[in-house]
């Protein structure tokens, strides 16, 4: 018994001593030794994203199209705001008290011990200004990276913009890895190669003592990681000439596309009314953005890729040509008397072949062409007879890249219209329709919608004598020195090459003697092929197109102007494809009167047919 009673008293002995060993190391560090006092001053780990330079994009020949410049954010961390004051803060970045108490709650609402972005895009002199005020701000420091700057004015619809990447967004698992407060491509180029441009963030780990002064990196930076670079862009584009197109189309709607035939490259992609795109780097984007969405004039809107509810007016007729020669119903040699009867026309020689037909444009001679390809006996039902017609002849349309999307490096683009049986028998009934309900489609109206960028493809189709490469804005990532494969391959027509040569003599002929005349570069030894048109428009004056290639042999160029209630096209489209033409042959522009009557506008004001 005693000794159970000894054995106790050992016991508590241990636990007194082993207390009061516990009691004097905690005296000594917390009032003898002051290293862990200043080691907690330094143990707080800031974590810094190291935001990498986005790739830069450049023209056809080396000039810069998008470069960074450096901006400055303004990040908080809730948690340390300790007494803040908030009407001076608002007074010292000139922001409202309102605005600072909201941009704080949303702050909180997201985190109250990680960072995120109070105030965006600060510029240099911003953030020299703030940067004396910082230390009496603490919970807030600043996070440098860079925003896309423009040395120029143009291109503002191909190449897009960058934005603050959205809720919705980092909910979507196509975006895993960004963060809240991460730049990402939302338009243009900069969406469609966003994975090439982006780069690797970096991180850095620094410790920084309870006042948020930085003490070094932590532990030596073992655990930091170096940003990568995003890559470089070698674009298409030739900015002299995209710089000129949007010159001569300001002050209009519409579009230019210009194609180099044998490459697919895009030369020059205009969509006016444009902005520049400088109006989406400073402070103000929000707010200009909203004034362009909600301008009257559709200036978001991208007319090149996204403008297919029009029809393309007699700038089809080559199309019919070509299917009606492959399908053996003409010949290069078929003549059709101009007979008013059956659609109007205006005066011209009469009867035509089929050179003749293209270059005076003859809407009788295309209606009875057409009447031959669609309805050709081979049902005894006339109804089902024009059905199986339009059928074979739009297996061929498609083939020219119309009805589908061409594949452009651009998000948004869309299809366009080509009728079909389908969509008559939903409209009109099966069996309750023939070729007098659709023969508009003969002279390229009706149930036909295409966009301007089809429409330069199409004369670079026929430059090619029946080829197209799918058109694209970028021939190389990275390294300029190895384009892309996938905008090398060669999409072939269903039309025959042979078939082509009457199209293209009717189109000379049309430049040089006909409606195309304002496009003419003969005196430049130049010859031009080309097409007028004009797109009725039931909401207004019809609108004018013109579409063409240079020179005839050895094409160089080929090009699509859309001018919106132009009315006609060889007075409003013509003259600024001619010019344009011009510029990219010769470098020079001699046709002054002509591009002065362009500038002017006039033919906005002629009478409408």
């Amino acid at each position: 018994m005693n000794y159970l009673e000894n054995r106790k008293y050992v016991i508590q002995a241990i636990f007194i001593m082993v207390g009061v060993v516990f009691a004097l190391r905690l005296f000594y560090i917390q009032v003898i030794d002051s290293s862990y006092k200043q080691a907690a001053e330094t143990n707080a780990i800031k974590t810094v994203i190291q935001y990498p330079f986005r790739g830069l994009i450049y023209d056809r020949n080396g000039k810069l199209l998008v470069e960074n410049t450096p901006v400055y954010d303004l990040m908080v961390v809730p948690k340390e705001t300790k007494q803040l004051d908030t009407l001076r803060l608002s007074s010292i970045l000139n922001l409202p008290l309102e605005d600072v108490r909201a941009r704080l709650k949303k702050a909180r609402a997201y985190s109250y011990v990680k960072p995120s972005i109070f105030y965006q895009r600060l510029t240099t002199e911003d953030f020299a200004h703030f940067q004396d005020y910082l230390i009496d701000f603490p919970g807030f420091y600043i996070n440098a990276r860079t925003a896309r700057g423009y040395s120029h004015s143009s291109l503002s619809h191909a190449l897009g913009y960058i934005a603050e990447i959205s809720p919705r967004q980092l909910e979507d698992t196509t975006y895993q890895g960004y963060r809240p407060g991460d730049y990402i491509g939302k338009s243009g180029l900069e969406l469609e190669y966003e994975n090439y441009l982006m780069g690797q963030r970096g991180v850095k780990h620094i410790m920084v003592n309870v006042r948020g002064i930085e003490k070094g990196p932590f532990k030596d930076g073992a655990y930091d990681t170096l940003s990568v670079a995003g890559q470089n862009l070698y674009s298409t584009i030739d900015l002299d000439l995209q710089a000129y197109g949007e010159y001569l189309m300001n002050g209009a709607k519409g579009s230019i596309v210009a194609i180099e035939p044998e490459t697919g490259e895009i030369l020059a992609y205009v969509s006016a009314p444009f902005y520049d795109p400088n109006l989406f780097t400073g402070k103000d984007y929000g707010k200009n953005y909203m004034q362009l969405l909600q301008d009257p004039d559709k200036t978001m809107f991208n007319r090149p890729i996204m403008a297919d509810q029009n029809p393309p007016g007699s700038i089809f007729k080559v199309v019919q040509g070509l299917i009606a020669l492959e399908e053996g119903v003409i010949t290069a040699n078929t003549r059709f008397a101009c007979n008013r009867s059956l659609v109007n026309c205006h005066a011209h020689p009469s009867p035509l072949d089929l050179q003749g037909a293209v270059q005076h444009s003859c809407n009788p001679w295309f209606y009875q062409a057409y009447k031959l390809l669609i309805n050709r006996n081979k049902s005894k039902n006339t109804f089902t007879d024009t059905s199986i017609g339009l059928k074979e002849w739009r297996d061929h349309a498609l083939t020219f890249g119309f009805g589908k999307q061409l594949g452009i490096d651009l998000p948004g683009e869309k299809k366009g219209i080509i009728a079909s049986p389908e969509l008559y028998d939903r409209v009109y009934g099966k069996n309750r329709w023939k070729y007098s309900t659709i023969y508009s489609l003969s002279i390229g109206q009706g149930e036909l919608g295409v966009t301007p960028l089809q429409m330069a493809n199409l004369m670079a189709i026929i430059a090619n004598r029946g080829y197209y490469v799918t058109p694209h804005l970028v021939k190389a990532v990275g390294n300029k020195n190895m384009p892309l494969k996938e905008y090398q391959e060669k999409h072939y027509t269903s039309v025959s090459p042979e078939h082509y040569e009457p199209i293209i003599a009717g189109m000379e002929e049309a430049v040089r003697a006909g409606t195309g005349r304002r496009a003419n570069l003969t005196k430049l030894g130049i010859s031009v092929c080309g097409k007028t048109g004009t797109a009725q428009n039931p909401q207004g004056a019809d609108h004018a197109v013109f579409v063409a290639f240079a020179p005839k042999e050895n094409p160089k160029i080929a090009i699509a102007v859309y001018v919106e209630h132009g009315k006609w096209g060889g007075q409003a489209a013509a003259p600024i494809a001619g010019l344009m033409m011009e510029k990219y042959l010769t470098d020079t522009v001699t046709m002054k009167d002509q591009e002065k009557w362009v500038l002017s506008r006039e033919y906005l004001n002629l009478r409408s047919k």
